[in-house]
C-alpha cells in the first residue's frame, strides 16, 4: 500500500506538473485578444470550469495511473509510453492552439489525445484494474467537449 501512495505522488507531480507546463505554453491564452475575437461555442463554458475540472480529472487520472502501474496484469511498459505520449500531447495543444494559431493541427493533437486516452482505458480494464479504469470517463468526457470546442472554432473562424 505505501508504494500505491509514493506511486500516486509520482502522477500527481507529473500530472499537475504536465498541466502548469502546457498553462505556461499557452501564454495570455484565452485572455489573448487572438482568442477573444473568435467566433466560440456557445456551450463554452465559464473560465473557472477548466481549472476546476482539469483539477478533478489529474486527480482521478494520477489514481488511476498509480492503480494501474501496479497491476501484474496490464502490460507496464505499453501503459507507460501511452502515459508519455498523453503527456506530450496534453502540454503541446497549448501553444498550438493559444500561440500559433493553429486550430486544425490543434484538433488533430486534442483527437490524438482523446485516442490515447481511450487505449489508456483499454489497457487499464484487465482483471482487478477494471472498476479502476472508470476513472478516465471524466477525462474522456472532458475531452469530447474540448473537441468540440476546438471543432467549432475551425469551423466558424
Amino acid at each position: 500500500m505505501q508504494n500505491f501512495w509514493v506511486r500516486l505522488i509520482i502522477f500527481l507531480v507529473l500530472n499537475f506538473g504536465a498541466l502548469g507546463a502546457g498553462s505556461y505554453l499557452m501564454g495570455a491564452g484565452p485572455m489573448s485578444s487572438w482568442y477573444q475575437e473568435l467566433v466560440r461555442a456557445p456551450w463554452e463554458p465559464p473560465g473557472w470550469v477548466f481549472g476546476t475540472a482539469w483539477t478533478f480529472i489529474m486527480i482521478c487520472f494520477s489514481i488511476f495511473m498509480a492503480s494501474v502501474y501496479r497491476s501484474d496484469k496490464v502490460n507496464r511498459q505499453r501503459i507507460i509510453v501511452l502515459y508519455i505520449i498523453q503527456l506530450i500531447l496534453n502540454i503541446f495543444w497549448n501553444p498550438v492552439f493559444f500561440n500559433w494559431h493553429m486550430t486544425v493541427p490543434a484538433l488533430i493533437v486534442i483527437s490524438c489525445l482523446l485516442i490515447v486516452v481511450f487505449a489508456l482505458f483499454r489497457e487499464g480494464k484487465i482483471g482487478e484494474t477494471k472498476p479502476v479504469a472508470l476513472l478516465l470517463f471524466p477525462y474522456i468526457l472532458w475531452l469530447c467537449i474540448a473537441i468540440s470546442l476546438n471543432a467549432y472554432v475551425v469551423a466558424m473562424n
